[in-house]
């Protein structure tokens, strides 16, 4: 009996130890996609910014030239 208790004990402990690794992966992928969202907004940001620099570069050649 005690071979039984204890191969019921491992499996409670097993079957706790899947559900705990379940939502510890549920929640890294829901952080994986808000590093993803972060990101993609990141990059977008620094187009609008590299944007907005090229153009005051370019007004600023120009009036270079004007004068």
């Amino acid at each position: 009996m005690d071979k039984l208790q204890a191969l019921e004990s491992t499996v409670e402990s097993l079957i706790t130890r899947c559900q705990q690794l379940s939502e510890d992966n549920r929640a890294l992928r829901q952080q994986e996609a808000d590093w993803q969202r972060e990101r993609q907004r990141l990059i977008k940001n620094n187009e609008v910014a590299r944007t907005r620099v090229e153009a005051m570069i370019n007004r600023l050649k120009g009036l270079a030239q004007d004068s």
